[in-house]
């Protein structure tokens, strides 16, 4: 079902969601335009339409006005959604334009999260892919319009499976951008016969892997220059704070991190410090807690010389559980302090 000739009927109403250029309201003095809801196909529609989907209703709503006045233009959209029930959304595509294909992912979140089936089409680095958290399927689009003619069979083939409650296989069969989801599928060859054939794989140059990485790509820093002339700092997220916890670090979902003094502290003593992370049994780190911090050797390598001095206190979290987009602040926080104090460089501890 990859598109054809023959339109193929939903069994409810499809609806497509279009900004204001493609609905044919207007260019950008129009990127203001109120939501609005029109019968049948427009613009784009009419190419889902040859490409077998036709939409019943197509709703749209300015690029300036959905960013301006998110809240009360999704709302409008989802009431719409609500009275329609429709079997299906398709949103865009939107190729590259930023605005638009935020609001499609952010209209394909809230969507899907109420239930309706949605598919969307926009580049992958759109921010739309992030705000639609996995709540669509996303065919992947170059910048402009020039790939319209095969983008849209394929969004139409998915929405017409999605309408009629079919299962959709895996990204890369089917063509649309990972959702940050597993799924359980029957294999006939055990775990251990893959993983040899992935090592095997590898070995010949050829990388894959049964589970996609996600989450950012961070390049790793060049080599200290002169580590004798560079200050040192200890970072962790193992959850080490003084004995007691008494700033109350939680002990997962952090959401916060702490800053704790080491001038005239050569050792972090049993007794004295602890960790409360709650992802590992933490007996043996509160019997040593320089296995979290490892402030001892550290100050051995400063009385050498291997270094210039360290930092005056060290940082912690607690890791577990803790949100990406928390975590990434509390290292941009941290980052910051220590570049104001001139730190060259962090050992930064784990669990």
């Amino acid at each position: 079902m990859d598109g054809g000739a023959g339109v193929s009927e939903p069994l409810g109403p499809a609806v497509h969601y279009l900004n204001q250029f493609f609905a044919g309201l207007g260019g950008e003095e129009a990127a203001g335009h109120e939501p609005v809801r029109l019968e049948g196909p427009q613009g784009p529609g009419r190419a889902l339409v040859a490409a077998g989907l036709a939409p019943d209703v197509t709703i749209a709503c300015g690029d300036d006005r959905f960013g301006e006045h998110e809240a009360e233009s999704v709302a409008t959209l989802l009431s719409w959604l609500e009275e329609l029930q429709p079997s299906v959304l398709i949103c865009g595509p939107s190729f590259g334009s930023g605005r638009y294909g935020y609001a499609c992912g952010v209209l394909a979140r809230e969507a899907g999260r109420r239930g309706t089936p949605v598919v969307a089409a926009m580049t992958p680095d759109s921010p739309g892919v992030m705000a639609a958290e996995g709540a669509a399927y996303i065919v992947p689009t170059g910048s402009n319009v020039a790939g319209m003619r095969t983008v849209v069979p394929v969004m139409a083939g998915l929405a017409r499976r999605l309408a009629a409650g079919e299962p959709i296989g895996p990204p890369d069969e089917e063509g649309y951008l990972p959702r940050g989801l597993r799924t359980m599928v029957r294999s006939d060859r055990t775990g251990a016969a893959r993983a040899v054939d992935l090592l095997l794989a590898k070995l010949a140059g050829d990388v894959r892997t049964e589970v996609a990485p996600t989450g950012d790509r961070v390049l790793p820093a060049p080599a200290v220059a002169d580590l004798a002339g560079t200050t040192l700092a200890l970072v962790t997220e193992a959850g080490c704070v003084p004995q007691g916890n008494p700033d109350r670090l939680p002990t997962r979902h952090a959401n916060v991190w702490l800053r704790y003094p080491l001038e005239g502290v050569d050792t972090l003593e049993a007794g004295t410090y602890e960790s409360v992370h709650a992802g590992f049994d933490t007996t043996a780190a509160n019997a040593d807690p320089n296995r979290l911090v490892p402030l001892d050797a550290a100050r051995e390598l400063e009385r050498e010389g291997v270094f210039a001095r360290l930092h005056p206190a060290f940082y912690t979290t607690s890791g577990v559980d803790t949100p990406v987009a928390a975590a990434a602040t509390f290292g941009r926080e941290i980052a910051a302090e220590l570049r104001e104090a001139r730190v060259g460089a962090v050992i930064l501890t784990g669990t």
